[in-house]
């Protein structure tokens, strides 16, 4: 088993040095892209936040209110 990942390893590491290098770049519409996505993450965490903070309150406001109240029995 561990000759085969040696070779294995050994056949990746040719594989990677013969490949060329990729011309590629980013134009405006990748960081237009980008910068939507960011935006949109801060978006719905606010309003994630905003809703978990609604929630914790309703809890305690309701666990307030029964320890309050006597019971009738």
């Amino acid at each position: 088993m561990n000759h085969r990942v040696l070779k294995l390893t050994a056949l990746s590491g040719v594989y990677v040095s013969l490949s060329s290098p990729a011309m590629a770049y980013l134009d405006g519409a990748t960081a237009s892209i980008l910068l939507q996505a960011l935006i949109g993450a801060f978006a719905t965490w606010l309003m994630y936040s905003r809703i978990f903070v609604a929630k914790v309150k309703s809890f305690f406001r309701t666990a307030k209110k029964s320890a309050s109240t006597p019971d009738a029995e």
